[in-house]
């Protein structure tokens, strides 16, 4: 029987690794042992991370919401609960994104309310260098 060489595979399995942790720090970046506990260490972060990113979006979204419900004079609970019991079912992503945008829609208008009448008074000179006022 012919005689297995395995120092290809190995080299390839190797860089899989060492490519998965380039720019970490230290012996951790090009050694093979300490490398591949890097990378399992890093693929078990990401996996949890990847569950805590939807509970704090979920929470990011409540937040919205209440925000947006209370500035109408409601609860979150309650208003939640009207939306059960209506039989709507929107999920809180959207509902977060509806109600953020009449929010920002609302301060908008307030912004241009104050801004007009804070209006300041213009001044032009004439020909001769003498101040008008005019009211715009």
């Amino acid at each position: 029987m012919a005689r297995t060489k395995r120092g290809v595979v190995s080299r390839a399995k190797h860089n899989k690794v060492l490519k998965s942790v380039k720019g970490q720090r230290g012996r951790r970046k090009n050694t093979i042992r300490i490398a591949r506990q890097a990378m399992e260490k890093a693929m078990q972060y990401a996996y949890r991370d990847r569950k805590a990113k939807k509970r704090e979006f979920r929470s990011l979204w409540i937040q919205r919401i209440n925000a947006g419900v209370r500035a109408e004079g409601l609860t979150y609970a309650k208003f939640i609960n009207g939306l059960a019991k209506s039989k709507i079912k929107l999920d809180r992503k959207v509902l977060a994104e509806i109600l953020f945008e009449l929010l920002v829609k609302q301060w908008k208008k307030r912004c241009n309310m104050l801004i007009e009448i804070e209006k300041p008074k213009k001044e032009n000179l004439d020909l001769y260098g003498y101040k008008e006022l005019m009211l715009e």
